[in-house]
């Protein structure tokens, strides 16, 4: 089959206004029919048509406390100093000869009659009447409709309860029903076909079962889909995964348009010689749009299923979703929600904005809306978005990320400092609870944010990967609270201070050592190269790979290096750059290197071997002023808790003797 390449790449404001126009052509763009359900069933739903009340709520005047029931003119006079006195009558009958009657009433009751106030019990006093009757004192007097909830108090036959397209809370439950409703006209949630496609394709059930196999991919697009679909109010389909066959698509996109709003197909969107979606569309109705100016997310289809001269039925929209994790969830908020949202009789959903200070200079493709994931917190006053891993494959960067900024059309990116505005996926509360880590990796800080996120208070630990140095660069610079460092210093043998001093001159900082931890060769398992000791680096049918320039790892080779006179053009991989133990330790298990210098946890985590090196110490690096802030108190608390330090004492090749020891 002839590959078929982008028809085009339009802006994306275009591509949405096209796929309107074709919804609304085929008369689709509108809210979705209504249909009836009890309102026991109506919480989230979305009302079709107004709420009026059949009834006054309440429908009778009505007790607001225990007490008695009494004609508010009958206590006029009564004071402190000159009770007044009423008699308590049973019979609404004897309010008629009764001097001053009073009737006892419980709340809730209806009013008698002949009443308009209510004197609380607790004001009272029982007392015998010179006639012998039973009778009340008081020794205040009432306004008229004193303690009375009056008819109609909440609501009054006919008044307006909620309006149409009003998405219906718990709250409005107990009015509707109060109001007489025991059913709703709610328009229909939208059924919505998610088609993961892809021979390449097992499911997370299958992949437990049998090990993966290079080449085969965990589908878990559509479970992301879908979760998206019920949280905007639809009702998702997941299909079996479809192989890369153009018939076998074909038949399932039939499948789907007969009973479903809307189709999502998940990847062949791009231009590969298995993309068929774009074929799949062609040949079952129209194709609309392929390829939209939007990144990441760039191979977003937009099509009709159907055809509208010959099917008296309305055709099917159909959404080419592209396959990479990231891109598929952007096409989701970016496309699907909006749609979703009218079908629904709402506005589409807009995200909470905060204002934000970029940590670093982002570049832009020029011709696309280009989407940015972010970690945000607030660092002494100012807010700072941090831009995290960009690669439309990482679904993790959805994961940590904070929010999202939008760099727009024909902009070449934004300079470090600039004031952009973030799409939270947070709340704010949460954005100001953060704790912000930017600096080396280690283990640990995962263990950290974990025993963090446990504790009362709602802190959470976010933490950056930038190596060493680019953590007390991030510190100067005013963007985190703290960073995690091992720098040695070649000349003393002494890890970070220098470095603090060098970088950091201005602030007063102290070192927080939160372990100790081995650094040593992360090998295959069984060690098949038989590596032993640092020249093992000058071995020329050794590849390796490294650590990122800055980080401590990468400090302590090239201390080695230098000391066993071995010149980094002598190391095969010497500038192949990882920025975690855990991405070398993969790099190892995949094969792609033979070995590189790392932290035995990480070995061990990958079932790798370890060659024992050097053995290290790894600080936090924290201003005194965050130091002593409540905001870290949390933190560092928990270097001194038996639970937390049982588990890094779990990790292999970490030392927690020195946890939790402070110098300036």
């Amino acid at each position: 089959m002839k590959r078929h390449i982008y028809l085009e790449d339009v802006p994306m404001d275009q591509a949405k206004a096209v796929f309107a126009n074709a919804l609304s052509h085929a008369g689709l763009w509108q809210p979705l029919p209504s249909e009836t359900i009890p309102v026991t069933a109506a919480n989230g739903r979305v009302t079709a048509s107004p709420i009026w009340a059949k009834f006054s709520s309440p429908h009778y005047h009505a007790a607001a406390m225990d007490g008695f029931a009494v004609r508010a003119q009958d206590t006029h006079g009564a004071m402190e100093t000159q009770p007044l006195q009423l008699t308590l009558i049973k019979e609404d009958a004897e309010a008629e000869s009764a001097i001053r009657p009073a009737k006892a009433v419980n709340t809730g009751h209806a009013l008698p009659a002949w009443a308009n106030a209510v004197v609380m019990i607790e004001h009272t006093q029982p007392i015998t009447l010179p006639d012998g009757r039973k009778g009340l004192e008081i020794r205040a007097a009432l306004p008229p409709w004193h303690h009375v909830r009056p008819m109609g108090e909440d609501m009054v036959a006919t008044e307006l309860v909620l309006p149409a397209n009003h998405t219906i809370r718990a709250v409005d439950l107990g009015a509707m029903a109060g109001s007489g409703h025991a059913v709703a006209a709610v328009y229909r949630r939208p059924r919505v076909a998610i088609i993961p496609t892809g021979s390449e394709l097992i499911s997370a059930e299958d992949a437990v079962v049998n090990p993966l196999q290079p080449g085969q991919i965990i589908e878990y697009n559509s479970l992301v889909l879908a979760a998206q679909i019920e949280t905007w109010g639809g009702l998702p389909t997941r299909f079996p995964v479809v192989r890369d066959n153009l018939e076998a698509i074909k038949t399932a996109v039939s499948q789907a348009a007969a009973a479903h709003d809307l189709i999502l197909i998940n990847a062949g969107s791009s231009a590969g010689s298995e993309d068929y979606t774009a074929h799949v569309v062609q040949q079952l109705g129209t194709l609309l749009i392929h390829g939209i100016a939007v990144r990441p997310g760039h191979p977003v289809i937009f099509g009709m299923i159907g055809d509208q001269e010959t099917d008296p039925r309305p055709p099917t929209p159909i959404i080419g979703v592209p396959g990479y994790p990231v891109s598929a969830a952007l096409t989701g908020e970016i496309f699907v929600e909006p749609i979703l949202a009218r079908w629904r009789g709402q506005a589409a959903y807009e995200a909470p904005v905060m204002q934000a200070a970029l940590t670093r200079k982002l570049n832009s493709h020029t011709g696309d809306d280009d989407y940015v994931r972010v970690a945000v917190g607030n660092v002494g006053g100012k807010v700072m978005a941090t831009p995290i891993s960009r690669g439309a494959g990482v679904i993790t960067s959805l994961v940590r990320a904070d929010g999202i900024i939008r760099i727009p059309r024909f902009s070449e990116g934004a300079e470090m400092g600039t004031a952009v505005n973030v799409h939270l996926y947070r709340t704010p509360r949460e954005i100001d609870k953060s704790i912000v880590a930017i600096g080396s990796h280690d283990l640990t800080l995962d263990l950290l944010a974990q025993f963090l996120a446990e504790r009362e208070g709602g802190w959470r630990l976010m933490s950056a990967n930038v190596g060493s140095l680019g953590g007390l660069v991030a510190l100067r610079r005013g963007e985190s609270h703290l960073g995690g460092s091992h720098l040695l210093d070649p000349e003393t043998g002494v890890y970070n201070d220098s470095y603090v001093r060098r970088y950091l001159p201005k602030q007063e900082i102290m070192l927080v050592t939160l372990v100790g931890r081995e650094q040593g060769w992360i090998v295959p398992a069984g060690n098949p190269q038989g590596l032993t000791g640092w020249r093992d680096a000058a071995d020329p049918d050794l590849q390796f790979v490294n650590r990122q320039r800055g980080a401590g790892t990468r400090v302590l080779l090239d201390y080695e290096l230098n000391k066993a006179s071995i010149t980094p053009d002598m190391m095969r991989g010497y500038v192949r750059e990882e920025y975690t133990h855990l991405a070398v330790a993969a790099a190892v298990a995949s094969g792609t290197a033979d070995a590189g210098l790392g932290i035995r946890a990480a070995a061990r985590a990958l079932q790798l071997d370890f060659v024992p090196l050097a053995h290290e110490q790894y600080d936090l690096v924290i201003p005194k002023i965050h130091y002593e802030s409540d905001r870290l108190r949390p933190l560092l608390d928990l270097l001194h808790d038996g639970r937390f330090r049982t588990a890094v004492s779990n990790l292999p090749g970490y030392d927690i003797t020195p946890m939790g020891e402070v110098r300036r």
